[in-house]
């Protein structure tokens, strides 16, 4: 967990504490920070013979939108201070945020064409071709699904993947559905899920595609719909954590869940305040392998 201080990062323990927490595994570190969107400007972590590395991809606030400097510094200045140990870190020109992609483990992406292939305020002057020549480089993709519709309102991304389609195994996406015609979100989530239906795998099979269901429209104070949807859950060992939003709907998404990951726990977490900020669970999370990250605290001058 990034905190902004020692004063910061005793709060976030204590509170983390309060509700039963195990602290086992917890790892505080310190540095300055934008937002709370880990997963667009964590480290990405590939193996290679066995051993782990790291990318850090340039992250500059989905196009400009919002301030980035200290997000886009984060992943350097942990490496810096050691709380990777010796894993390798690699930095890399390409804008990119983490959850842009999707990815099936056997060099397969999945992903939202806007958000990366964009001339005007992501990666100026390369093409589709060029940004598919850095990622079999950076990260051994070999194979991309490249998708142009879906999008859920109120979000600052361009429409993440990880929003709308998930992988749940190689041969299975999980997809932000719509079946009710007056919503606003109907005709581009029926056009992405054709895409998603014209898709085929590894063996050149149709994807099974499971649908999830949308929540019914969930608005801020001020009246504007907010990115509630159920495709951004968080796999976790042994576990999925399922976001939920106090609405009727929960129910079929956990079961929906359930029935894709039999052998994991499907835990529901509320994430009302994160949609709030515009982003959901798995927005705000990077998983990280074992082993790579080292000690229990890293406080701003780099001590463990």
């Amino acid at each position: 967990v990034v905190t902004a201080n020692a004063a910061h990062a005793a709060h976030v323990s204590a509170r983390l504490q309060r509700a039963g927490a195990p602290l086992t595994g917890l790892h505080l570190a310190q540095a300055p920070s934008n937002d709370i969107w880990a997963r667009d400007h964590g480290p990405l972590t590939v193996f290679e013979d066995g051993r782990p590395r790291l990318v850090d991809f340039r992250f500059n606030g989905w196009g400009g939108k919002f301030r980035a400097d200290a997000d886009n510094a984060i992943t350097a200045r942990l490496h810096a201070r050691g709380i990777f140990g010796h894993t390798p870190l690699v930095r890399e020109a390409l804008v990119l945020e983490g959850g842009a992609i999707e990815t099936d483990g056997h060099g397969t992406l999945l992903a939202r064409e806007p958000c990366l292939v964009d001339p005007q305020h992501r990666n100026p002057g390369l093409s589709r071709t060029d940004i598919e020549a850095h990622l079999r480089r950076a990260l051994g993709l070999q194979r991309y699904h490249w998708l142009q519709h879906g999008h859920l309102a109120g979000d600052d991304t361009d429409s993440h993947i990880d929003t709308l389609a998930r992988f749940a195994d190689a041969d299975t996406i999980v997809y932000q559905a719509c079946t009710r015609r007056r919503d606003s979100h109907y005709p581009a989530l029926q056009r992405m899920a054709h895409e998603l239906a014209a898709l085929r795998n590894r063996n050149d099979q149709p994807y099974r595609l499971v649908p999830l269901p949308l929540p019914p429209a969930l608005e801020d104070a001020h009246g504007r719909r907010l990115p509630a949807g159920y495709a951004n859950f968080l796999i976790i060992n042994g576990a999925v954590l399922a976001p939920v939003y106090g609405v009727d709907t929960d129910q079929e998404a956990v079961a929906r869940l359930h029935e894709i990951f039999p052998e994991h726990h499907i835990e529901p977490v509320n994430c009302r305040e994160l949609i709030n900020e515009n982003g959901s669970l798995h927005c705000a999370t990077m998983q990280i392998p074992a082993g790579v990250v080292v000690g229990k605290t890293v406080s701003a001058d780099g001590c463990l």
